[in-house]
């Protein structure tokens, strides 16, 4: 396995968000440039019961999206429009937050455990006003590739070429054209997931010291491959889980402030303008 190069490795720094929620953020402000379409990773939970109970209180969104997967534990939802729902361990919440969502997010630690991964991509400025929406799935909605050596991954979104089939996630359809698939390997094994030409592939190491191209990773790291190179990685002796990223850049401009993500500063500034005076999702 040769193809795959390796253009930098991030390594996650302890944060906190919301009302003290710690994390490790993997990808954030000063990291997004480059990384286009993908803003935003955060690694967060905790194994103390109390830590993270505290939650991500009422907050408001524009110009992206956001994907909610629960590892262990479960993030109740519930936003200005009278969405309500609860994302359990294996589920995800794919959240377009468009031109307004002011939303909350409670974690609902189980056996005192609670570990999810938020992921936030770009719109393209022709939808970064489109109206708010929702795809909540459970565990058991979401398709498993299987390969002979016993390796699986579920898929989320885009497509997953095993060599012998093609396995389509749940979500499809967007303008960045991602796949968000989260891959477990035994000891040894080797994994190659082909991408697009020009599309981003990352590699986020959940459990396990893969090596990719040459060089191991340990947990929380993320591998930056070079856009449009195959995703290829091979697992040591206590095998591996990652989560596997690729999709389409925008090549528009990014203008971050918070929890708004639009193409100028004069458009942040009108989102911070509609938020004060109510009309975010108006």
């Amino acid at each position: 396995m040769t193809n795959t190069a390796i253009e930098r490795i991030l390594t996650a720094t302890p944060a906190a968000d919301g009302a003290g929620v710690k994390l490790y953020r993997i990808l954030g402000p000063d990291g997004l440039r480059g990384l286009d379409p993908f803003l935003l990773l955060d690694d967060f939970g905790s194994d103390a019961p109390t830590e993270s109970l505290a939650g991500f209180p009422s907050h408001p969104h524009r110009g992206f999206e956001t994907v909610t997967y629960m590892l262990a534990g479960a993030m109740r939802h519930e936003d200005h429009l009278g969405h309500r729902g609860l994302v359990t361990a294996g589920g995800v919440q794919w959240m377009t937050a468009g031109r307004g969502v002011i939303h909350s997010e409670m974690p609902e630690p189980e056996d005192g455990r609670l570990r999810g991964l938020q992921l936030w991509i770009n719109l393209p400025a022709r939808d970064k006003m489109k109206a708010p929406a929702y795809r909540q799935l459970a565990a058991d909605a979401i398709p498993t590739a299987t390969w002979p050596d016993g390796t699986q991954a579920k898929v989320i979104a885009g497509v997953l070429d095993t060599g012998a089939r093609a396995v389509r996630g749940p979500v499809q359809g967007l303008a960045t054209e991602p796949l968000y698939a989260d891959a477990r390997l035994p000891a040894a094994a080797r994994l190659r997931v082909p991408v697009p030409a020009g599309h981003r592939p990352l590699v986020y190491v959940i459990e396990g010291r893969p090596t990719i191209a040459g060089q191991a990773l340990a947990p929380r790291q993320m591998a930056v491959l070079v856009p449009g190179t195959p995703i290829e990685l091979e697992a040591d002796a206590d095998g591996a889980r990652v989560l596997l990223l690729a999709a389409r850049p925008l090549g528009e401009p990014i203008a971050h402030y918070g929890p708004f993500v639009m193409n100028s500063r004069d458009e942040i500034r009108q989102a911070i303008a509609d938020y004060e005076a109510g009309r975010l999702a108006a």
